[in-house]
């Protein structure tokens, strides 16, 4: 099932039942998908503006790579749901089977890919917003603070499901490496998000 063609009403009443998908990080994508899309509408709002002349190549640049990331986060979505399910599965093996261990190993790492992913791309979408509110109208400016807030919290939902998966591992050398990278991507991007949205509300409330 593809959870991207759902209509909104459906995806969120699945994601409020016991169904094991769509979870945390399809919902992070989602969100991901949504702050750049609203990065993206900014410069919808620049493009063929006299005043914004100056920056308009860049802009259009800049909408090129949103498109990618906002294809990019909904393919994210399935993607998720997909890893899963050797995780649920693999969950469901004995105890006592010899095979157990490595199964759950080899389905943890699956199941943590899929969310480094999204904190990647979020970090990206991160760095096209922050460009977006330095040279898109300032009529929309609001819209790139939204979108820099959207991309920090889905940054930090995927987060949450590379630790939970991280934790359970066994191979703790390869799991500190995960966490080493996600931890990075924490640091620096909602720490840059946090400055977009600070500059927006600066500029709106100054």
């Amino acid at each position: 099932m593809s959870f991207i063609k759902s209509p909104i009403d459906e995806f969120v009443t699945v994601l409020a039942s016991k169904a094991s998908v769509p979870g945390g990080g399809g919902a992070s994508a989602l969100v991901g998908a949504v702050g750049t899309a609203l990065g993206n509408m900014v410069g919808s709002l620049t493009v063929g503006k006299k005043k914004y002349a100056d920056v308009e190549a860049d802009i259009i640049e800049l909408q090129k790579q949103s498109d990618a990331l906002q294809a990019e986060f909904l393919r994210l979505i399935d993607a998720d749901a997909d890893a899963f399910e050797p995780l649920s599965r693999a969950y469901g093996i004995p105890k006592d089977d010899p095979t157990r261990e490595a199964v759950m190993e080899a389905a943890l790492r699956v199941a943590t890919a899929v969310p480094l992913d999204i904190m990647r791309t979020c970090a990206k979408a991160i760095a096209v917003i922050a460009e977006f509110a330095a040279k898109g109208s300032a009529l929309a400016i609001s819209d790139a603070g939204v979108g820099a807030a959207f991309a920090k919290a889905a940054l930090q939902g995927a987060s949450l499901n590379v630790f939970i998966n991280t934790k359970a591992m066994t191979d703790r050398a390869f799991a500190a490496e995960v966490e080493a990278e996600a931890d990075r991507l924490l640091s620096v991007y909602a720490a840059k998000a946090d400055g977009i949205f600070g500059g927006v509300v600066a500029r709106l409330r100054g």
